[in-house]
């Protein structure tokens, strides 16, 4: 079975890594590859603007059709209208997009009545094993530990903290006890003075093409455990999106994370 994908965001980095694997991956085809309005690629073919052959599949600015699964690399309000589509048409989603609001979250778990979503701000497998793990040895070192959260991308990146920052917070926060964000602070300046005992810090670093790095130290009065993960290339996230893709097809109606896709 050959399953039909949509790309939100398809002339974007990611877009591009992924509809570049797709055009690899048996089992997959691009269906629909979607840019915001007024899109100078608006009308073009997907495939010959990837530099590979046409593919007769052209740029456009809305999901008309029913599709397999639509992957979602953009911004939150592109991706909430393209969520408005994949309900009307009946096609499940995997939304990759960082950034949103409380508002905007709602809408996410809202279309997931309908439809299967997938709201994963980090598709590596690796993240997802750790968001399995992370919390627990957070639970079991206590409060002797001081925990703080360290992401470091490339400077185009628009939004601070990363979403796999905060969604690492806050996985930490519902084992360990804490509310987020009340328990955290979002960088330091000044004389904030001491850390308070349950405290986490979140900091953002930005510079140069770093793809993505997350950091989680756990510091006690002896020891200091770090626990990071390093992204080699975007190859890594369209590869986590197309198991993503193949998981929400077949899923029900529901909201999913990653750690499904990991079974």
């Amino acid at each position: 079975m050959t399953l039909r994908l949509a790309i939100n965001g398809a002339l974007g980095r990611m877009g591009r890594a992924l509809g570049l694997l797709v055009l690899q991956e048996p089992g997959f085809e691009i269906a629909a590859a979607l840019e915001a309005p007024g899109s100078p690629a608006a009308g073009q073919d997907y495939g010959t603007l990837l530099g590979r052959a046409p593919l007769s599949v052209a740029v456009s600015d809305s999901l008309k059709a029913r599709v397999d699964a639509l992957v979602d690399f953009s911004t939150p309000v592109a991706s909430l209208a393209r969520l408005e589509e994949c309900v009307k048409t009946g096609s499940p989603a995997v939304i990759c997009t960082t950034g949103f609001d409380e508002d905007q979250r709602r809408c996410l778990r809202s279309a997931a009545d309908r439809i299967p979503v997938l709201v994963a701000s980090n598709t590596s497998v690796g993240i997802a094993a750790l968001l399995r793990h992370l919390p627990a040895l957070a639970r079991e070192l206590g409060d002797r530990f001081d925990i703080e959260i360290i992401e470091m991308h490339h400077r185009r990146k628009k939004d601070a903290p990363s979403g796999t920052a905060v969604t690492v917070a806050e996985a930490i926060a519902r084992e360990t006890g804490r509310s987020f964000p009340a328990d955290f602070t979002f960088g330091r300046r000044g004389a904030p003075g001491e850390k308070p005992p349950r405290e986490i810090g979140v900091h953002a670093v930005r510079g140069g093409g770093v793809i993505g790095e997350h950091t989680v130290l756990f510091a006690s009065e002896d020891e200091v455990i770090a626990v990071t993960h390093r992204a080699g290339s975007r190859d890594l996230f369209a590869r986590g999106a197309l198991r993503a893709a193949a998981f929400v097809a077949s899923a029900k109606p529901g909201y999913y994370s990653m750690d499904a896709v990991l079974g």
